[in-house]
């Protein structure tokens, strides 16, 4: 269906949204055997690709058909705050690099200096790669005099060589749950109130393993999302951080 839309609207941005997993293994407690079983799940990241480049059609965009399944009405955060954390850049533009870099990396992009693959950025002297999260086979450089952009170029990340000139280009989130840090502290705040008050149920219910579980698991999934921004199954507090009430 996607292949057969993008042949009968060939000047449209038909983009492409379904399940990211290959593979998904949800938590699941044994009582017989007091058995507690974590999620797994394995990221297919051509799909994930995919997902990021409908979500930057639909901001940019009018005429964009999405092809999805049932993926699509799961909630992947809020589309203001996803909003607020991207940023552009210009040919001319008056920026200082270590700023550029705390940016990236608030956006969840992965410094990787060596292996450069989609989602990660990496410096060279005056020069900033990033492989965006919605492209596939091309990266944007950034060249900087001092503090200014000098020259903006898209090139192919796998054999170097430059395929365009840009005057601009628009940095979007590596995730779809990044959120801008006044509104994680926020969110941290409250997941840390719900804890104590679950942990209290738990408690006079007797059901003290479960308690023990439930915050050593909160626990390090807050010192992470402190520490980082993210952490892993960060879906799950997907109602803390777009500030949605229960239910």
């Amino acid at each position: 269906l996607y292949s057969e839309f993008k042949k009968f609207f060939p000047e449209n941005a038909v983009e492409y949204f379904v399940s990211y997993y290959d593979y998904y293994q949800p938590e699941a407690y044994v009582p017989r055997t007091d058995t507690f079983i974590e999620k797994e799940s394995s990221i297919n990241e051509q799909i994930d690709r995919m997902r990021h480049s409908a979500t930057r059609s639909l901001l940019e965009r009018d005429d964009v058909i999405i092809v999805a399944s049932v993926s699509c009405i799961y909630g992947i955060g809020s589309v203001e705050t996803y909003t607020a954390m991207t940023f552009q850049m210009q040919i001319g533009d008056r920026l200082d690099q270590r700023a550029l870099l705390a940016d990236l990396v608030a956006q969840q992009y992965k410094r990787q200096d060596i292996n450069f693959v989609r989602g990660s950025f990496r410096v060279r002297g005056d020069t900033i790669e990033i492989f965006p999260a919605h492209l596939e086979d091309r990266a944007w450089r950034v060249s900087m005099f001092g503090d200014e952009i000098e020259q903006i170029t898209e090139f192919d990340p796998l054999t170097g060589q430059k395929t365009g000139e840009l005057k601009s280009v628009k940095i979007y989130a590596n995730s779809h749950y990044v959120t801008p840090r006044p509104t994680l502290n926020q969110a941290i705040k409250s997941i840390k109130e719900e804890l104590k008050h679950r942990l209290v149920e738990l408690e006079r219910a007797g059901r003290l393993l479960e308690a023990q579980r439930l915050e050593q698991r909160c626990r390090f999934d807050l010192e992470m999302l402190e520490a980082t921004g993210s952490c892993a199954g960060i879906e799950n507090y997907s109602r803390y951080l777009t500030g949605r009430q229960p239910g």
